[in-house]
C-alpha cells in the first residue's frame, strides 16, 4: 500500500506537458486569400493598394518628410478609417498575434492610447500581400525589417536587390531605413531588427516611380520617386533627396 503514492507520483511525472495549441496562422483569413481563388498576382496587389488609397481620400505627398499629425487630427483616427487600419492589423498579422487586435485609436484591449499609436505601415504591406494571395510565402510581421531580412535571405516570395542594380517594376516593394538605422546600407542585410518604411510600386517609368504606402501623413498616401533608367540609385547615389531608399524587394508573383 505504501507504494501507491510513489507509483502515482511516478505516473504523473511520466506524463508529457501539453501546451495549448496555437491557431493556424491563417485561420482568420477568408478562403479567397487563403486558398487562394486566384494566383498571387501583381495586378491584384496593385489594385488592392489603389483601392485603399482611394478610400483614404487619394492623398499625394511629394513634399519633404514631415512629422505625423497629433492625436485626433490624424486621418487614421477618424470614424471609418481607424477601423479600416484595424483591418490591416487583423488581416495582415497571423491569427493569435497580439498586434492583430491593434487600431490607431485603441490598443488590443480596447483602451485608448495615452500617447502615439503603433506605426501601421508594415501591417498595410502585409495586408496587401495577404489579400493578394501571397499565403505562407510572405513574412507577416508588425516590422518591415522582418520581411526585408527574409527577402535578403531569399525566403518566400520576396528577393532583395540593391537600388543601384535592380529597377523596381509595378508590384515590387521599395524600402528605406529610419531612426537609428538610417545609415543602414543594402550590403548590411540581413541585419538585426531595425526601423524601416516600405511602399508598394503601383506604376513605373524610366524617370519616375509611383508608390503607395500606409501611415504616411497618418493616411494611405501616394508618392512619386525619381529614378534614372529605372534605378533608384544609379552609380550608387540615391536620386531622391527626401528618402534614402536602400532596398528593392522583387516580388515573385505567380501570374503576370
Amino acid at each position: 500500500m505504501r507504494l501507491w503514492p510513489l507509483l502515482l507520483l511516478a505516473g504523473c511525472a511520466a506524463q508529457p506537458i501539453v501546451l495549448a495549441d496555437r491557431p493556424p496562422p491563417d485561420q482568420h483569413v477568408p478562403d479567397y486569400a487563403r486558398r487562394p481563388f486566384e494566383p498571387f498576382s501583381r495586378t491584384n496587389a496593385i489594385a488592392i493598394a489603389m483601392r485603399e488609397w482611394r478610400a483614404f481620400g487619394s492623398a499625394i505627398d511629394d513634399g519633404p518628410p514631415r512629422a505625423e499629425p497629433p492625436g485626433p487630427q490624424r486621418t487614421d483616427n477618424q470614424p471609418g478609417l481607424w477601423q479600416r487600419v484595424g483591418d490591416y492589423w487583423w488581416f495582415g498579422l497571423d491569427a493569435g498575434s497580439r498586434e492583430g487586435g491593434l487600431t490607431p485609436r485603441y490598443d488590443e484591449t480596447g483602451a485608448p492610447y495615452p500617447d502615439a499609436a503603433p506605426a501601421w505601415s508594415a501591417a498595410f504591406i502585409a495586408y496587401i500581400m495577404r489579400a493578394a494571395g501571397a499565403g505562407p510565402g510572405f513574412t507577416y510581421s508588425p516590422l518591415h525589417a522582418d520581411y526585408i531580412n527574409a527577402a535578403a535571405n531569399g525566403i518566400g516570395v520576396l528577393q532583395a536587390g540593391a537600388p543601384d542594380r535592380v529597377a523596381p517594376v509595378p508590384g515590387d516593394i521599395i524600402c528605406l531605413p529610419r531612426g537609428e538605422a538610417q545609415n543602414l546600407r543594402f550590403q548590411d542585410l540581413p541585419a538585426n531588427r531595425f526601423t524601416a518604411h516600405c511602399d508598394l510600386v503601383v506604376a513605373a517609368s524610366p524617370a519616375e516611380l509611383t508608390v503607395v504606402g500606409g501611415n504616411v501623413g497618418a493616411s494611405v498616401t501616394m508618392k512619386h520617386v525619381p529614378v534614372a533608367a529605372g534605378l533608384l540609385a544609379p552609380a550608387g547615389r540615391v536620386l531622391d533627396s527626401r528618402y534614402a531608399w536602400f532596398a528593392v524587394l522583387r516580388v515573385h508573383y505567380d501570374a503576370p
